[in-house]
């Protein structure tokens, strides 16, 4: 009786050659199939914060390097209280200073000289500051309102001119005590020759070594710390 040989593997089974290639394949797609979030997200764990990250705010330092404003009633580089200074601003100038036509570059030395300061006085000179084309009367008489001090530059030239004389009346008119709003400034001129309107006040005698400027200024300067 003949034996019988075994039954050939079946076509539908693949040789364990082929097997472990499929199982092979099969693994290398799931590895590609990982999700890219889980590979960041284990590359940021790993890897520690950028430098470029703005640092965290200290708390514990000041936050404005503006300093506080002065507390009021103390005293500035200028001379001039912080109260006064407030009340300084006020009117438009500091200082109106009245003078004849002949005495213009004695006058525009004087200006110079006080804004020229450290105060840096805000000065009303007639032929440089008046509005062209307006009246004579009405910017003589709003220099004066527009102004906290008077100087008046009493000189032949001043007594001659009858501009002059209107504007010292306007600013008695307006200040009639002695409050050390008007000054007057006598250069070239004795006491006797003052007008007879001026005589009740002290002036600046003119014929220092700096004109009586430096006396103006302090007399000014007095004037506006004053205010409040």
């Amino acid at each position: 009786m003949a034996s019988s040989s075994p039954a050939p593997p079946s076509g539908s089974k693949k040789p364990r050659g082929k097997m472990a290639d499929w199982f092979r394949q099969v693994l290398s797609k799931k590895s590609k199939k990982m999700p890219d979030s889980a590979e960041s997200t284990s590359r940021d764990v790993s890897q520690p914060s950028s430098q470029t990250d703005p640092p965290t705010p200290d708390l514990s330092s000041p936050t404005s390097s503006t300093p506080a404003p002065a507390p009021e009633g103390t005293t500035s580089s200028t001379g001039l209280s912080s109260s006064s200074s407030s009340g300084r601003w006020s009117k438009d100038y500091d200082v109106c200073v009245c003078h004849s036509e002949e005495d213009l570059a004695v006058a525009q030395e004087l200006v110079s000289y006080l804004e020229g300061s450290a105060a840096s006085l805000r000065c009303f000179l007639q032929l440089r500051d008046a509005t062209p084309g307006g009246a004579i009367v009405s910017e003589l008489c709003q220099a004066l309102s527009n102004s906290h001090c008077r100087v008046l530059l009493i000189t032949p030239g001043f007594l001659r001119d009858p501009w002059c004389k209107y504007q010292m009346l306007q600013a008695l008119s307006q200040a009639p005590g002695a409050e050390g709003r008007t000054i007057p400034l006598l250069a070239g001129l004795a006491k006797a020759s003052c007008p007879a309107e001026l005589r009740f006040m002290y002036f600046v005698d003119g014929r220092g070594p700096d004109g009586g400027f430096c006396q103006v200024k302090n007399a000014v300067l007095h004037y506006l710390q004053t205010l409040s």
